[in-house]
């Protein structure tokens, strides 16, 4: 069906990979049930649980598969060295790392003989991220959910299969469904990373909540925006936003960051430990554009394979005729 390089270099059926959300969204569940089903599955290794939640997960994960399986991590904040080296004492080979130089970690990684990648959002950092010696690059489109840029997926993508070839590239950003793959590939991606599409299955670690709205929403539901960030007081790098859906609390602040600053000293943490029945309307439900796509709550497995079916139909079909005017 679906094989690239990326397939050979991990030692997968299908490279589908899912996004190593942050914050829980993407458990040991989650990445065995993307692995068994052929893809390769990626633990969020940045949570509050830290260390010890990690090595718990990464055991849980060898427990329901013993497919190749990895650990991705938001790495600008300051224990992503510090949880990188538990991941490689845990044994796992495949470290996936994002929003900062990788070239702090790749050393480490490869010197056990791990592989690694670097989710980049411009294509000079997908050069450095080559230059630092990178296995894989992944271009992230701002059309994806939480944490992004401001290029769209499709120019950015052959832009950085372009400037750091031969290493393979990986798209990411409102992908979900057969026909973006394929898009993908023809583009020159060696496989395709997604969130959205993950968001809204059974293995994923939000609330149902989270994921009854991300079904209901469309990707004109979504918005780029700092609000959230500026609430919860978490740091990001230049030219880096969220994508998360509209809601009550994004209608309240929206054009008032500076006041939200003022409101957020006061209230972060009560802000912080929402949940509940408020959670859909006050925090962030970070989904992309492609929630067009997402139409129901599914097995991640169920997902996988419908996505390898329809990348497959798509890219053997015969291209369809194309109309001239006389």
């Amino acid at each position: 069906m679906l094989h690239t390089r990326l397939c050979d270099l991990f030692g997968i059926d299908y490279p589908v990979l899912n996004a190593p959300m942050g914050g829980g969204d993407a458990p040991a569940q989650l990445a065995a049930a993307v692995s068994e089903a052929g893809g390769l599955g990626l633990i969020g290794g940045t949570t509050m649980g830290g260390a010890e939640w990690l090595v718990a997960q990464i055991r849980l994960a060898r427990d329901l598969t013993d497919r190749p399986f990895g650990v991705g991590f938001i790495s600008h904040l300051p224990n992503a060295a510090e949880l990188m080296a538990v991941a490689l004492r845990e044994g796992v080979r495949i470290v996936a790392h994002s929003f900062a130089d990788p070239s702090p970690f790749v050393e480490a990684a490869h010197d056990v003989g791990a592989i690694v990648l670097c989710q980049v959002r411009t294509v000079d950092d997908a050069r450095r991220a080559a230059s630092a010696g990178v296995d894989v690059v992944t271009a992230q489109g701002t059309e994806a959910g939480g944490h992004t840029g401001l290029v769209s997926t499709f120019p950015l993508l052959p832009a950085v299969v372009d400037a750091v070839a031969p290493v393979p590239v990986v798209a990411a950003g409102g992908i979900a469904d057969g026909r973006g793959i394929a898009a993908a590939l023809m583009l020159g991606a060696e496989g395709v990373w997604l969130g959205t599409r993950f968001l809204a299955t059974h293995e994923c670690g939000t609330s149902d909540a989270y994921k009854e709205r991300v079904v209901s929403a469309t990707g004109d539901d979504t918005v780029l925006t700092d609000l959230f960030d500026i609430a919860v007081g978490m740091p990001w790098p230049e030219g880096v936003s969220g994508r998360a859906i509209r809601n009550r609390f994004v209608e309240r602040w929206e054009s008032r960051e500076d006041e939200l600053r003022t409101w957020a000293i006061e209230h972060r943490d009560q802000y912080r430990s929402l949940g509940g029945d408020t959670e859909v309307a006050e925090r962030a439900i970070w989904a992309g554009e492609a929630a067009s796509f997402v139409t129901g709550i599914e097995s991640a497995a169920d997902v996988v394979r419908d996505l390898v079916a329809d990348a497959a139909d798509v890219l053997t079909a015969r291209p369809a005729t194309v109309l001239r005017n006389p």
